[in-house]
């Protein structure tokens, strides 16, 4: 049994996902020799990329320093998301981490903000939640634990960092744990007889590696998973239009904006990820709405500064794999499923497959009794992930005023997914909203912003009428006068980067 143990962990493919999985296992795992094959041929797209506030948790658990990477990867600090455009043209609100107000017992702030708004008497949402406010303002500073009390004991942020600077800095601390990189493009895999299992990888100069365990982050061809093994693909392109993306990095303008900006266009969406050193823009549509050509002069024509490259097309298919996991192959990042970057949640779920793998780890190899449980665990895990993140994404088309063209029509009247009409008719009837479950990436008040952001036309908790009418007012005026004065005092985003973590030129 000892000689079926696994101690070789092949990673296929570099990356963001490969070089983020060699970081983390390498430093949570001993006694594995830990190896990761790229090629130099095969290019990532690297314009720009933004987190959610769990990248602190990944960063910390792979021992990384934040001003450190801050500095090696051009990165900003990011408070939330702004939606332009996505309730009606011309409207905005923002997805900020972090809480919503105060609660008043067991009442959410937002139950009483929805009875004063409804009479004319509360100002847009965004000002009763301090990273949003903070965000509208271009101001940034860490937590303060020091006053629990405080909304800025609250404040939770993420970063926004070039990707494929993001990607070298984990190379650097791979290599200095023992990962050992090797350049080559594959060519061939080759299965064991026996079991069908991946026996080794064949590189286009005749080397031949092998492995006992695989991790496919080849990307979204899966070389692996879908190429050796078959695994199949589940497609959401009924709910999800969009199916192609270009990126572009542009020139850096004043301010520097603490907030990812996700602004609709006519059939998708386009990005603004604001970096130290430029901004990554990328346009995001259904090719059944818009050519490729007409979306690259959507994008061209749409940004802030002149643009560094030219656009860098994607073709993506939204969905994802029947299994992640199969015999001796996990794939992580685009070889295990694609759901667009709408939420940020690309790189978290790359960092919650790494730990899954932790978690479930075939450590006594793949003939041991436990690893048909742990397989189907770690299976049963991830296609909950992919559910959950999709009908939130999904949550952001459905819910919207606009059917101005054919695209925003097809969606707003669109059936969804019942788990997702679940909760959108709870929301409406109370604007209550409960987990199914720990595992639930978005929590209650990113619900809250992006269903009445979107324009959603919920009711309030009816215990909020038991409250006295001016007890109401007085809470809600009170919480709007502490964020305004909480975000007054943060200081300006750019000067926070320039005191605390500025990251050095790059040389052309």
């Amino acid at each position: 049994m000892d000689d079926a143990r696994v101690r070789t962990i092949m990673i296929v493919g570099g990356g963001t996902a490969g070089w983020m999985t060699a970081a983390l296992l390498s430093k949570l795992l001993t006694g594995f020799k830990i190896r990761l094959i790229e090629s130099d041929e095969i290019g990532t797209i690297g314009v720009g990329e933004a987190t959610i506030p769990a990248i602190r948790t990944y960063a910390q658990l792979a021992g990384l320093d934040q001003v450190e990477m801050i500095r090696a990867t051009q990165a900003t600090f990011k408070l939330g998301i702004e939606f332009v455009n996505w309730r009606a043209p011309g409207h905005s609100y923002i997805h900020g981490f972090g809480k919503i107000g105060q609660d008043m017992l067991w009442l959410r702030a937002h139950h009483l903000w929805l009875k004063q708004a409804a009479k004319g008497e509360a100002k847009h949402l965004d000002f009763y939640a301090l990273n949003c406010l903070a965000a509208r303002r271009n101001r940034f500073c860490m937590p303060d634990p020091r006053n629990p009390g405080s909304p800025m004991a609250d404040i939770d942020y993420a970063y926004h960092f070039d990707a494929s600077l993001f990607a070298r800095f984990l190379r650097g601390q791979s290599e200095a744990r023992g990962v050992e990189r090797i350049e080559g493009r594959i060519t061939g895999v080759v299965t064991k007889p026996d079991d069908g299992s991946v026996d080794h990888v064949v590189l286009a100069d005749g080397r031949t590696i092998d492995g006992d365990l695989f991790v496919d982050c080849s990307g979204m061809r899966g070389l692996l998973i879908g190429g050796a093994l078959g695994v199949g693909y589940e497609e959401w392109g009924r709910w999800l239009l969009c199916d192609r993306a270009l990126a572009v990095p542009c020139e850096s303008v004043s301010p520097l904006t603490p907030y990812t900006r996700s602004t609709a266009r006519t059939a998708g969406w386009q990005w603004r990820i604001p970096l130290q050193h430029r901004i990554g823009n990328g346009h995001v549509y259904a090719s059944q709405h818009i050519s490729d050509d007409d979306a690259a002069r959507m994008l061209l024509a749409n940004l802030d500064g002149r643009a560094l490259a030219d656009p860098r097309p994607v073709k993506f298919t939204p969905g994802k794999r029947h299994r992640s996991w199969e015999k001796n192959v996990v794939a992580i990042g685009l070889a295990s499923g694609f759901l667009e970057p709408l939420e940020s949640t690309s790189i978290h779920m790359v960092q919650t497959a790494i730990l899954r793998l932790i978690a479930l780890f075939p450590g006594r190899g793949f003939d041991a009794p436990d690893v048909n449980a742990n397989r189907a665990e770690y299976n049963r895990q991830t296609d909950f992930e992919y559910a959950d993140v999709r009908d939130f994404i999904i949550a952001h088309y459905k819910v919207t005023n606009r059917e101005d063209t054919p695209f925003w029509a097809y969606v707003k009247h669109m059936d969804v997914p019942d788990s997702l009409t679940e909760r959108l008719d709870l929301f409406a009837s109370s604007a209550r909203f409960f987990q199914h479950g720990k595992a639930e990436l978005f929590r209650e008040e990113s619900w809250v912003q992006v269903l009445l952001g979107q324009g959603l036309r919920a009711r309030y908790d009816p215990v909020v009428d038991m409250i006295p009418d001016a007890e109401v007012a007085g809470f809600v005026r009170d919480v709007e006068e502490v964020i305004d004065d909480c975000a007054n005092a943060m200081p300006d985003h750019a000067a926070f980067i320039a005191r605390h973590c500025k990251a050095p030129p790059i040389a052309a």
